[in-house]
Protein backbone atom coordinates (compact mmCIF):
# COMPACT_ATOMS: atom_id res chain seq x y z
CA UNK A 1 0.00 0.00 0.00
CA UNK A 2 1.76 3.67 -1.35
CA UNK A 3 2.36 6.29 1.58
CA UNK A 4 0.29 9.10 1.58
CA UNK A 5 2.14 12.20 1.07
CA UNK A 6 1.06 15.66 1.95
CA UNK A 7 2.58 18.89 0.48
CA UNK A 8 3.41 21.43 2.36
CA UNK A 9 4.13 25.40 1.84
CA UNK A 10 6.57 26.82 4.77
CA UNK A 11 9.25 29.61 4.36
CA UNK A 12 8.56 29.81 0.88
CA UNK A 13 9.69 26.26 -0.10
CA UNK A 14 7.23 23.27 -1.13
CA UNK A 15 8.00 20.05 0.54
CA UNK A 16 6.71 16.54 0.50
CA UNK A 17 5.96 14.80 4.17
CA UNK A 18 4.57 11.43 5.02
CA UNK A 19 0.98 11.62 6.33
CA UNK A 20 1.61 11.24 10.14
CA UNK A 21 4.77 13.18 10.44
CA UNK A 22 4.92 15.46 13.73
CA UNK A 23 4.90 19.15 13.12
CA UNK A 24 7.88 18.89 15.56
CA UNK A 25 9.93 17.35 12.85
CA UNK A 26 9.25 19.56 9.81
CA UNK A 27 10.36 22.22 12.71
CA UNK A 28 13.50 20.99 13.52
CA UNK A 29 14.81 21.00 9.55
CA UNK A 30 13.29 24.97 9.58
CA UNK A 31 14.79 26.36 12.62
CA UNK A 32 17.81 27.58 10.96
CA UNK A 33 15.45 29.98 8.89
CA UNK A 34 13.82 31.40 12.00
CA UNK A 35 15.52 33.66 14.64
CA UNK A 36 14.05 32.56 17.57
CA UNK A 37 12.60 29.21 19.01
CA UNK A 38 9.53 27.76 16.96
CA UNK A 39 7.53 26.92 19.51
CA UNK A 40 3.53 26.10 17.93
CA UNK A 41 2.76 26.19 14.35
CA UNK A 42 -0.16 27.82 11.68
CA UNK A 43 -1.16 24.91 9.50
CA UNK A 44 -3.64 26.36 7.19
CA UNK A 45 -4.21 30.25 7.67
CA UNK A 46 -5.54 30.81 11.38
CA UNK A 47 -5.27 27.09 12.14
CA UNK A 48 -3.46 27.16 15.27
CA UNK A 49 -1.76 24.14 16.36
CA UNK A 50 0.86 22.27 18.48
CA UNK A 51 3.78 20.45 17.28
CA UNK A 52 3.09 17.52 18.98
CA UNK A 53 0.33 17.39 16.04
CA UNK A 54 0.43 15.16 13.13
CA UNK A 55 0.14 16.56 9.43
CA UNK A 56 -2.59 14.69 7.94
CA UNK A 57 -3.34 16.67 4.21
CA UNK A 58 -1.37 19.15 2.28
CA UNK A 59 -1.33 22.83 4.04
CA UNK A 60 0.72 25.56 4.80
CA UNK A 61 2.71 26.20 7.40
CA UNK A 62 3.51 29.28 9.03
CA UNK A 63 6.08 28.63 12.63
CA UNK A 64 5.51 30.47 15.83
CA UNK A 65 8.21 31.86 17.57
CA UNK A 66 8.50 32.69 21.24
CA UNK A 67 9.10 36.24 19.99
CA UNK A 68 5.18 36.08 18.81
CA UNK A 69 2.73 36.64 21.48
CA UNK A 70 1.03 33.62 21.50
CA UNK A 71 4.25 31.74 21.18
CA UNK A 72 5.33 33.78 24.08
CA UNK A 73 2.32 32.53 26.03
CA UNK A 74 2.89 29.22 25.24
CA UNK A 75 6.63 29.77 26.46
CA UNK A 76 5.65 30.81 30.00
CA UNK A 77 2.70 28.62 30.53
CA UNK A 78 4.99 25.91 29.95
CA UNK A 79 8.10 27.13 32.34
CA UNK A 80 4.95 27.21 34.57
CA UNK A 81 4.30 23.65 34.04
CA UNK A 82 8.19 22.61 34.23
CA UNK A 83 7.95 24.66 37.53
CA UNK A 84 5.42 23.08 39.40
CA UNK A 85 6.87 19.59 38.32
CA UNK A 86 10.07 20.60 39.31
CA UNK A 87 8.90 21.58 43.13
CA UNK A 88 7.36 18.46 43.61
CA UNK A 89 10.30 16.36 42.10
CA UNK A 90 12.52 18.12 44.88
CA UNK A 91 10.63 17.83 47.65
CA UNK A 92 8.22 14.88 47.57
CA UNK A 93 4.58 14.81 46.23
CA UNK A 94 3.61 13.92 49.48
CA UNK A 95 5.24 17.48 50.79
CA UNK A 96 3.10 19.59 48.57
CA UNK A 97 -0.53 20.99 49.35
CA UNK A 98 -0.08 23.67 46.84
CA UNK A 99 1.97 25.16 44.27
CA UNK A 100 0.27 28.54 43.60
CA UNK A 101 1.19 30.97 40.82
CA UNK A 102 -0.24 34.34 41.55
CA UNK A 103 -0.03 37.48 39.20
CA UNK A 104 2.80 38.81 37.40
CA UNK A 105 5.44 40.76 38.57
CA UNK A 106 8.53 42.30 37.05
CA UNK A 107 8.74 40.18 33.90
CA UNK A 108 8.13 37.40 35.69
CA UNK A 109 5.36 35.30 38.28
CA UNK A 110 4.70 35.76 41.85
CA UNK A 111 4.60 32.17 43.64
CA UNK A 112 3.90 30.24 46.99
CA UNK A 113 4.77 26.67 47.77
CA UNK A 114 1.68 25.24 50.95
CA UNK A 115 3.24 22.27 52.68
CA UNK A 116 6.05 20.92 54.42
CA UNK A 117 8.53 22.82 52.82
CA UNK A 118 11.27 25.40 54.17
CA UNK A 119 11.85 27.52 51.62
CA UNK A 120 15.02 29.00 51.03
CA UNK A 121 17.28 30.05 48.80
CA UNK A 122 18.69 26.60 49.19
CA UNK A 123 15.30 24.73 48.27
CA UNK A 124 14.93 27.22 45.45
CA UNK A 125 18.34 26.56 44.22
CA UNK A 126 17.34 22.68 43.90
CA UNK A 127 14.63 23.68 42.42
CA UNK A 128 16.10 25.32 39.21
CA UNK A 129 18.86 22.91 38.90
CA UNK A 130 15.96 20.57 38.66
CA UNK A 131 14.25 22.71 35.93
CA UNK A 132 17.58 22.51 34.26
CA UNK A 133 18.00 19.04 34.06
CA UNK A 134 14.35 18.33 32.86
CA UNK A 135 15.44 20.68 29.94
CA UNK A 136 18.21 19.48 29.07
CA UNK A 137 16.61 16.31 29.00
CA UNK A 138 14.02 17.60 26.84
CA UNK A 139 11.36 15.75 28.48
CA UNK A 140 8.20 15.65 26.39
CA UNK A 141 4.94 17.29 27.38
CA UNK A 142 2.40 14.60 26.17
CA UNK A 143 -0.99 15.84 26.13
CA UNK A 144 -4.07 13.52 26.17
CA UNK A 145 -7.91 13.87 25.97
CA UNK A 146 -9.97 11.86 29.15
CA UNK A 147 -13.67 12.49 29.83
CA UNK A 148 -14.84 15.02 31.98
CA UNK A 149 -15.64 12.97 34.87
CA UNK A 150 -12.25 11.21 34.53
CA UNK A 151 -10.48 14.59 34.91
CA UNK A 152 -12.15 15.28 37.80
CA UNK A 153 -11.17 11.98 39.55
CA UNK A 154 -7.52 12.30 38.41
CA UNK A 155 -7.66 15.68 40.04
CA UNK A 156 -8.85 14.60 43.44
CA UNK A 157 -5.98 12.11 43.48
CA UNK A 158 -3.39 14.38 43.00
CA UNK A 159 -4.54 16.46 46.06
CA UNK A 160 -5.60 19.42 42.96
CA UNK A 161 -8.73 20.67 44.44
CA UNK A 162 -8.55 23.79 42.82
CA UNK A 163 -9.04 21.79 39.27
CA UNK A 164 -11.56 18.93 40.64
CA UNK A 165 -14.31 22.13 41.68
CA UNK A 166 -13.55 24.37 38.49
CA UNK A 167 -14.42 20.76 36.10
CA UNK A 168 -17.56 20.39 38.19
CA UNK A 169 -19.03 23.15 35.71
CA UNK A 170 -17.16 22.40 32.59
CA UNK A 171 -19.89 21.73 30.39
CA UNK A 172 -17.80 19.94 28.06
CA UNK A 173 -17.22 16.09 27.53
CA UNK A 174 -13.76 16.18 27.47
CA UNK A 175 -10.57 17.46 29.01
CA UNK A 176 -7.37 17.69 27.76
CA UNK A 177 -3.85 16.51 30.85
CA UNK A 178 -0.78 16.79 30.10
CA UNK A 179 2.27 15.47 31.43
CA UNK A 180 5.93 15.27 32.19
CA UNK A 181 7.05 12.11 33.00
CA UNK A 182 4.41 10.50 35.59
CA UNK A 183 3.45 14.18 36.61
CA UNK A 184 -0.04 15.08 35.09
CA UNK A 185 -1.91 18.55 35.37
CA UNK A 186 -4.15 20.88 33.47
CA UNK A 187 -3.26 24.30 31.90
CA UNK A 188 -5.55 26.36 30.11
CA UNK A 189 -4.03 27.08 26.23
CA UNK A 190 -0.95 25.42 23.91
CA UNK A 191 1.92 24.22 25.20
CA UNK A 192 5.34 23.72 23.85
CA UNK A 193 6.79 20.48 22.57
CA UNK A 194 9.08 19.26 25.57
CA UNK A 195 10.86 20.87 28.34
CA UNK A 196 13.80 21.38 25.52
CA UNK A 197 12.20 24.44 24.64
CA UNK A 198 12.63 25.75 27.80
CA UNK A 199 16.14 27.02 28.58
CA UNK A 200 15.62 30.98 29.92
CA UNK A 201 14.40 31.76 33.65
CA UNK A 202 15.69 32.61 36.57
CA UNK A 203 14.35 32.06 40.65
CA UNK A 204 13.92 34.53 43.26
CA UNK A 205 13.33 34.44 46.53
CA UNK A 206 10.83 37.69 47.43
CA UNK A 207 8.32 38.01 50.55
CA UNK A 208 6.79 35.02 51.28
CA UNK A 209 7.25 33.46 47.96
CA UNK A 210 9.60 33.99 44.67
CA UNK A 211 9.97 34.99 41.49
CA UNK A 212 9.72 32.62 38.15
CA UNK A 213 11.42 35.31 36.11
CA UNK A 214 10.89 34.55 32.10
CA UNK A 215 12.73 36.49 29.10
CA UNK A 216 10.07 39.26 27.65
CA UNK A 217 9.16 38.08 23.71
CA UNK A 218 10.93 41.41 22.53
CA UNK A 219 13.65 39.68 24.06
CA UNK A 220 13.10 35.78 23.97
CA UNK A 221 16.54 34.11 25.45
CA UNK A 222 17.79 37.14 27.51
CA UNK A 223 16.03 36.74 31.65
CA UNK A 224 16.35 40.22 32.51
CA UNK A 225 17.46 40.99 36.01
CA UNK A 226 14.53 40.87 38.59
CA UNK A 227 13.53 44.30 40.08
CA UNK A 228 11.21 44.58 43.02
CA UNK A 229 7.86 46.90 42.42
CA UNK A 230 7.02 47.12 46.12
CA UNK A 231 4.40 49.52 45.71
CA UNK A 232 2.93 47.43 43.44
CA UNK A 233 3.52 43.97 44.74
CA UNK A 234 1.92 45.12 48.10
CA UNK A 235 -1.35 45.83 46.35
CA UNK A 236 -1.17 42.73 44.56
CA UNK A 237 -0.50 40.77 47.45
CA UNK A 238 -3.62 42.55 49.90
CA UNK A 239 -5.92 41.60 46.43
CA UNK A 240 -4.77 38.05 47.30
CA UNK A 241 -5.58 38.05 50.42
CA UNK A 242 -8.68 39.55 50.14
CA UNK A 243 -9.51 36.85 47.89
CA UNK A 244 -8.52 34.24 50.35
CA UNK A 245 -10.59 36.32 52.76
CA UNK A 246 -13.60 35.79 50.95
CA UNK A 247 -12.83 32.35 49.72
CA UNK A 248 -13.08 33.81 46.19
CA UNK A 249 -9.75 32.99 45.45
CA UNK A 250 -10.39 30.79 41.90
CA UNK A 251 -13.04 30.28 39.31
CA UNK A 252 -14.42 27.31 40.78
CA UNK A 253 -14.86 29.01 43.65
CA UNK A 254 -16.56 31.60 42.84
CA UNK A 255 -19.07 29.32 41.03
CA UNK A 256 -19.78 27.49 43.98
CA UNK A 257 -20.71 31.01 45.32
CA UNK A 258 -22.89 31.58 42.53
CA UNK A 259 -24.55 28.39 42.58
CA UNK A 260 -24.57 27.69 46.39
CA UNK A 261 -24.55 31.26 48.16
CA UNK A 262 -25.81 34.47 48.22
CA UNK A 263 -24.15 36.54 45.63
CA UNK A 264 -26.52 39.37 46.69
CA UNK A 265 -24.76 40.11 49.58
CA UNK A 266 -21.24 39.23 47.75
CA UNK A 267 -21.55 41.81 45.41
CA UNK A 268 -22.28 44.02 48.33
CA UNK A 269 -19.33 43.15 50.13
CA UNK A 270 -16.88 43.71 47.31
CA UNK A 271 -18.21 47.13 46.40
CA UNK A 272 -17.73 47.92 50.04
CA UNK A 273 -14.66 47.24 50.32
CA UNK A 274 -13.90 49.12 47.79
CA UNK A 275 -15.60 51.98 48.78
CA UNK A 276 -13.85 51.62 52.08
CA UNK A 277 -10.63 52.04 50.12
CA UNK A 278 -11.52 54.94 48.70
CA UNK A 279 -12.31 56.40 51.84
CA UNK A 280 -8.73 55.97 52.77
CA UNK A 281 -7.85 57.15 50.05
CA UNK A 282 -9.43 60.61 49.91
CA UNK A 283 -8.16 60.63 54.13
CA UNK A 284 -4.55 60.13 53.17
CA UNK A 285 -5.22 63.53 50.30
CA UNK A 286 -6.79 64.99 53.29
CA UNK A 287 -3.44 64.87 55.76
CA UNK A 288 -1.30 65.74 52.72
CA UNK A 289 -0.71 69.25 53.57
CA UNK A 290 -0.95 71.59 50.52
CA UNK A 291 -2.10 68.87 48.13
CA UNK A 292 -4.31 71.02 45.12
CA UNK A 293 -3.88 68.40 42.53
CA UNK A 294 -5.35 64.79 42.23
CA UNK A 295 -3.21 62.95 39.76
CA UNK A 296 -4.89 59.73 38.32
CA UNK A 297 -3.29 57.68 35.79
CA UNK A 298 -3.57 53.58 34.93
CA UNK A 299 -3.78 51.69 31.89
CA UNK A 300 -7.09 51.22 29.41
CA UNK A 301 -10.17 50.13 30.91
CA UNK A 302 -9.18 50.51 34.53
CA UNK A 303 -12.23 52.31 35.50
CA UNK A 304 -10.30 55.78 35.75
CA UNK A 305 -13.03 58.03 35.37
CA UNK A 306 -15.48 56.40 37.64
CA UNK A 307 -13.16 56.12 39.89
CA UNK A 308 -12.20 59.78 39.90
CA UNK A 309 -16.09 61.03 40.60
CA UNK A 310 -16.19 58.27 43.43
CA UNK A 311 -13.23 59.74 45.02
CA UNK A 312 -14.33 63.22 44.64
CA UNK A 313 -17.61 62.28 46.54
CA UNK A 314 -15.28 61.33 49.64
CA UNK A 315 -13.23 63.75 49.24
CA UNK A 316 -16.17 66.03 49.57
CA UNK A 317 -17.28 64.27 52.74
CA UNK A 318 -13.97 65.46 54.01
CA UNK A 319 -14.37 68.68 53.07
CA UNK A 320 -13.34 69.24 50.15
CA UNK A 321 -14.46 70.73 46.29
CA UNK A 322 -13.12 68.36 43.79
CA UNK A 323 -13.35 69.48 40.71
CA UNK A 324 -12.01 66.82 37.87
CA UNK A 325 -10.68 67.79 34.65
CA UNK A 326 -9.42 65.64 32.14
CA UNK A 327 -6.43 65.97 30.37
CA UNK A 328 -7.07 64.26 27.05
CA UNK A 329 -9.00 68.19 26.98
CA UNK A 330 -5.55 69.27 26.04
CA UNK A 331 -4.75 66.93 22.95
CA UNK A 332 -2.86 69.24 20.52
CA UNK A 333 -4.73 70.19 17.40
CA UNK A 334 -5.25 66.82 14.93
CA UNK A 335 -3.32 68.11 12.70
CA UNK A 336 -0.25 68.58 14.87
CA UNK A 337 -0.68 65.08 16.40
CA UNK A 338 2.15 62.86 16.19
CA UNK A 339 2.27 60.16 13.74
CA UNK A 340 3.14 56.10 14.60
CA UNK A 341 6.32 53.86 12.71
CA UNK A 342 2.98 52.90 11.10
CA UNK A 343 1.23 56.56 9.92
CA UNK A 344 -1.37 56.46 12.41
CA UNK A 345 -2.67 59.11 15.11
CA UNK A 346 -0.32 58.44 17.77
CA UNK A 347 -2.78 59.68 20.66
CA UNK A 348 -0.79 57.65 23.55
CA UNK A 349 2.49 59.86 23.73
CA UNK A 350 3.12 62.42 25.49
CA UNK A 351 3.59 64.82 22.76
CA UNK A 352 -0.16 64.51 21.77
CA UNK A 353 -0.91 66.24 24.71
CA UNK A 354 -0.35 70.54 25.27
CA UNK A 355 2.08 70.35 28.18
CA UNK A 356 2.61 73.93 27.64
CA UNK A 357 -0.89 74.74 27.81
CA UNK A 358 -1.27 72.58 30.58
CA UNK A 359 1.16 73.89 32.73
CA UNK A 360 0.20 76.95 31.92
CA UNK A 361 -3.41 76.98 33.10
CA UNK A 362 -2.51 74.44 36.34
CA UNK A 363 0.41 76.95 37.44
CA UNK A 364 -2.36 80.09 36.84
CA UNK A 365 -4.79 78.10 39.15
CA UNK A 366 -2.44 77.60 41.73
CA UNK A 367 -1.73 81.10 42.05
CA UNK A 368 -5.20 82.07 42.48
CA UNK A 369 -6.03 83.10 39.16
CA UNK A 370 -9.30 82.72 36.97
CA UNK A 371 -8.45 80.52 34.15
CA UNK A 372 -11.00 78.89 31.30
CA UNK A 373 -10.30 75.30 30.79
CA UNK A 374 -10.62 73.66 27.59
CA UNK A 375 -13.06 70.57 25.78
CA UNK A 376 -11.15 68.71 23.51
CA UNK A 377 -14.03 68.35 20.47
CA UNK A 378 -12.93 64.88 19.24
CA UNK A 379 -14.84 65.00 15.53
CA UNK A 380 -13.48 68.64 14.19
CA UNK A 381 -9.87 67.23 16.54
CA UNK A 382 -10.04 70.64 18.21
CA UNK A 383 -10.46 72.59 21.37
CA UNK A 384 -12.86 74.79 22.27
CA UNK A 385 -13.58 77.00 25.19
CA UNK A 386 -17.18 76.82 26.56
CA UNK A 387 -17.07 76.22 30.12
CA UNK A 388 -17.12 78.88 32.89
CA UNK A 389 -13.75 80.78 34.15
CA UNK A 390 -12.89 78.17 37.13
CA UNK A 391 -10.82 79.37 40.38
CA UNK A 392 -9.32 77.83 42.78
CA UNK A 393 -10.50 78.20 46.68
CA UNK A 394 -9.62 77.27 50.10
CA UNK A 395 -10.90 74.04 49.80
CA UNK A 396 -10.90 72.97 46.38
CA UNK A 397 -8.65 70.66 44.96
CA UNK A 398 -8.27 69.50 40.86
CA UNK A 399 -8.92 66.01 40.11
CA UNK A 400 -6.85 65.61 37.05
CA UNK A 401 -7.13 62.18 34.99
CA UNK A 402 -4.95 61.02 32.48
CA UNK A 403 -2.41 58.47 31.49
CA UNK A 404 0.37 60.58 31.44
CA UNK A 405 -0.71 61.67 34.85
CA UNK A 406 2.37 59.86 36.43
CA UNK A 407 4.80 61.10 34.16
CA UNK A 408 7.02 63.37 35.25
CA UNK A 409 7.50 65.87 32.51
CA UNK A 410 3.90 66.46 32.44
CA UNK A 411 3.69 68.51 35.71
CA UNK A 412 7.23 69.48 36.12
CA UNK A 413 5.93 73.02 36.43
CA UNK A 414 3.90 71.97 39.19
CA UNK A 415 5.46 71.80 43.18
CA UNK A 416 5.91 68.60 44.70
CA UNK A 417 4.18 69.35 47.58
CA UNK A 418 1.31 70.66 45.62
CA UNK A 419 0.49 66.69 43.93
CA UNK A 420 -0.89 63.62 45.37
CA UNK A 421 0.07 60.82 42.58
CA UNK A 422 -2.55 57.85 42.43
CA UNK A 423 -2.10 54.46 40.03
CA UNK A 424 -5.29 53.01 39.23
CA UNK A 425 -5.57 49.46 37.52
CA UNK A 426 -8.08 46.32 37.14
CA UNK A 427 -5.62 43.96 39.00
CA UNK A 428 -7.06 40.26 38.64
CA UNK A 429 -7.00 38.57 42.04
CA UNK A 430 -8.70 35.93 40.75
CA UNK A 431 -7.30 32.49 38.61
CA UNK A 432 -9.05 29.62 37.15
CA UNK A 433 -6.93 27.73 39.55
CA UNK A 434 -3.63 26.99 41.32
CA UNK A 435 -1.61 27.25 38.23
CA UNK A 436 -3.53 29.21 35.89
CA UNK A 437 -3.60 32.59 35.89
CA UNK A 438 -6.22 35.10 34.57
CA UNK A 439 -4.15 37.92 33.39
CA UNK A 440 -4.91 41.70 34.04
CA UNK A 441 -4.81 42.59 30.52
CA UNK A 442 -7.77 39.84 29.78
CA UNK A 443 -9.91 41.44 32.11
CA UNK A 444 -8.99 45.41 31.38
CA UNK A 445 -9.62 43.28 27.55
CA UNK A 446 -12.82 42.23 28.46
CA UNK A 447 -14.20 45.21 30.08
CA UNK A 448 -12.83 47.21 26.91
CA UNK A 449 -14.90 45.00 24.40
CA UNK A 450 -18.03 45.55 26.04
CA UNK A 451 -17.53 49.89 26.40
CA UNK A 452 -16.29 49.97 23.34
CA UNK A 453 -19.37 47.99 21.80
CA UNK A 454 -21.73 50.06 24.10
CA UNK A 455 -20.66 53.33 24.02
CA UNK A 456 -18.69 53.49 20.71
CA UNK A 457 -20.51 50.82 18.61
CA UNK A 458 -16.95 49.38 18.37
CA UNK A 459 -16.99 45.65 17.08
CA UNK A 460 -15.20 42.89 19.28
CA UNK A 461 -12.83 41.71 15.86
CA UNK A 462 -12.13 46.24 16.07
CA UNK A 463 -11.42 46.52 19.82
CA UNK A 464 -9.31 43.44 19.69
CA UNK A 465 -7.43 44.63 16.45
CA UNK A 466 -6.05 47.52 17.80
CA UNK A 467 -5.41 46.10 21.49
CA UNK A 468 -1.88 45.38 20.59
CA UNK A 469 -1.17 49.13 19.68
CA UNK A 470 -3.05 49.99 23.24
CA UNK A 471 -0.86 47.89 25.23
CA UNK A 472 2.38 48.86 23.28
CA UNK A 473 1.50 52.27 24.92
CA UNK A 474 0.84 51.43 27.98
CA UNK A 475 3.96 49.61 28.52
CA UNK A 476 5.64 52.85 27.38
CA UNK A 477 3.68 55.67 28.53
CA UNK A 478 2.28 54.20 31.78
CA UNK A 479 4.05 50.97 33.47
CA UNK A 480 7.27 52.60 33.70
CA UNK A 481 5.98 55.54 36.13
CA UNK A 482 3.59 53.54 38.21
CA UNK A 483 6.27 53.30 41.16
CA UNK A 484 5.73 56.81 41.94
CA UNK A 485 2.80 56.74 42.92
CA UNK A 486 1.63 57.79 46.80
CA UNK A 487 -0.97 55.29 46.72
CA UNK A 488 -1.98 52.27 44.07
CA UNK A 489 -5.37 51.45 43.85
CA UNK A 490 -6.79 47.65 42.31
CA UNK A 491 -10.07 48.64 40.46
CA UNK A 492 -10.94 44.72 39.90
CA UNK A 493 -13.75 43.28 41.86
CA UNK A 494 -13.80 39.95 42.29
CA UNK A 495 -17.37 38.54 40.87
CA UNK A 496 -16.68 41.38 38.37
CA UNK A 497 -16.18 38.35 35.15
CA UNK A 498 -19.14 36.98 35.82
CA UNK A 499 -21.32 39.27 34.84
CA UNK A 500 -19.56 40.46 32.10
CA UNK A 501 -19.70 36.80 30.42
CA UNK A 502 -23.15 37.95 29.45
CA UNK A 503 -22.38 40.98 27.55
CA UNK A 504 -18.99 39.99 25.88
CA UNK A 505 -20.08 36.36 24.45
CA UNK A 506 -22.70 37.98 21.98
CA UNK A 507 -20.04 40.07 20.71
CA UNK A 508 -16.88 37.68 20.72
CA UNK A 509 -19.32 35.39 18.77
CA UNK A 510 -19.80 37.98 15.92
CA UNK A 511 -15.99 37.76 15.19
CA UNK A 512 -15.44 36.28 11.80
CA UNK A 513 -14.14 32.85 11.55
CA UNK A 514 -11.81 33.69 8.78
CA UNK A 515 -10.82 36.68 10.46
CA UNK A 516 -6.70 37.32 11.84
CA UNK A 517 -9.03 38.64 15.03
CA UNK A 518 -10.77 34.87 15.55
CA UNK A 519 -8.19 33.19 17.42
CA UNK A 520 -8.13 35.53 20.04
CA UNK A 521 -11.80 35.93 20.04
CA UNK A 522 -12.10 31.86 19.91
CA UNK A 523 -9.65 31.96 23.28
CA UNK A 524 -11.78 34.01 25.40
CA UNK A 525 -15.24 32.47 24.52
CA UNK A 526 -13.19 29.12 25.42
CA UNK A 527 -12.10 31.31 28.58
CA UNK A 528 -15.71 32.16 29.55
CA UNK A 529 -16.55 28.20 29.64
CA UNK A 530 -15.22 27.96 32.91
CA UNK A 531 -17.86 30.76 34.39
CA UNK A 532 -21.36 30.32 35.73
CA UNK A 533 -22.67 33.98 34.63
CA UNK A 534 -24.45 35.93 36.87
CA UNK A 535 -26.83 39.23 36.06
CA UNK A 536 -26.42 42.56 36.41
CA UNK A 537 -29.75 43.35 38.63
CA UNK A 538 -27.28 43.67 41.62
CA UNK A 539 -24.54 45.89 40.82
CA UNK A 540 -25.06 49.25 42.15
CA UNK A 541 -24.97 52.19 40.16
CA UNK A 542 -22.43 53.78 41.47
CA UNK A 543 -20.04 50.45 40.66
CA UNK A 544 -16.71 50.53 38.60
CA UNK A 545 -18.50 47.56 36.76
CA UNK A 546 -21.27 49.90 35.52
CA UNK A 547 -18.54 52.09 33.45
CA UNK A 548 -18.27 49.49 31.24
CA UNK A 549 -21.97 47.55 30.97
CA UNK A 550 -23.91 51.01 31.71
CA UNK A 551 -26.76 51.45 33.82
CA UNK A 552 -24.65 53.96 36.22
CA UNK A 553 -25.36 56.62 37.78
CA UNK A 554 -22.31 59.15 36.57
CA UNK A 555 -22.46 60.13 33.43
CA UNK A 556 -19.04 58.35 32.24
Amino acid sequence: MTEKMCRVAVCGEIREYPAGTAYQKIAEEFQPFYKHQIVLVYAGRYHLQELTKTLEEDCDLEFVTTADTIGHNAYTRSMCFLLVKAVHDVAGHDKIERVRIHFSLGKGYYCTVEGCVRLDEAFLSRVAKRMRELSGQRIPIRKRSVHTDDAIALFHRHGMYDKERLFEYRRVSKVNIYSMNEFEDYYYGYMVPDAGCLKYFSLHLYDDGFVLQMPSKDRPEEVPEFKASPKLFHVLKESVKWGDCQDIDTVGALNDMITKGDMREVVLVQEAHQERQIGEIAKSISEREGARFILIAGPSSSGKTTFSHRLSIQLRVNGFKPHPIAVDNYFVDREHTPRDKDGNYDFECLEAIDIEKFSEDMEALLAGREVCLPVFDFKTGKRRYENRPKKLGKNDLLVIEGIHCLNPKLTEAMKEDSKFRIYISALTQLNIDEHNRIPSTDGRLIRRLVRDARTRGASAMKTINMWPSVRRGEEKNIFPYQEQADVMFNSSLLYELAVLKQYVEPLLFDVDKDSKEYLEAKRLLKFFDYFVGIGSEYVPTNSLLREFIGGGCFQV
